[in-house]
């Protein structure tokens, strides 16, 4: 069993920054990546952002690419999504997912291609 803790969610202005953790747990698993996605209010939950553990496989959505920075931390167990140069359209509650079964169908941009779902932290952009 995987436990996955998001923080760092809130409130912030357009132009501001945000950064989210997910802290992840538990034994006898081996996890082949760690993704973002987020879910605004009336619409389907899509992808964020993607890395292994080593920080070798990392990809991006289009509509984040140069603001938003993933990265893992293998010490910590955690997973960081940087956001910056934040917009009204980046409000949604974003999700941290861990794929424990290997998939070949990189890069893994599919809500089924993860196995484990954190309960999820709002983020708020006001203009």
């Amino acid at each position: 069993q995987v436990q996955l803790v998001e923080s760092g969610g809130g409130l912030v202005q357009a132009g501001g920054s945000l950064r989210l953790s997910c802290a992840t747990s538990g034994r006898g698993f081996s996890t082949y990546a760690m993704a973002w996605f987020r879910q605004a209010p009336g619409k389907e939950r899509e992808f964020v952002a993607t890395t292994n553990w080593s920080n070798r496989r990392i990809y991006y959505a289009d509509s984040v690419k140069g603001r938003f920075t993933i990265s893992a931390d293998i010490a910590k167990n955690t997973v960081y999504l940087q956001m910056t140069s934040l917009k009204p359209e980046d409000t949604a509650v974003y999700y941290c997912a861990a794929q424990t079964t290997y998939r070949s169908s990189y890069p893994y941009t599919r809500r089924d291609e993860y196995d484990y779902w954190g309960q999820g932290t709002q983020v708020t952009v006001s203009s």
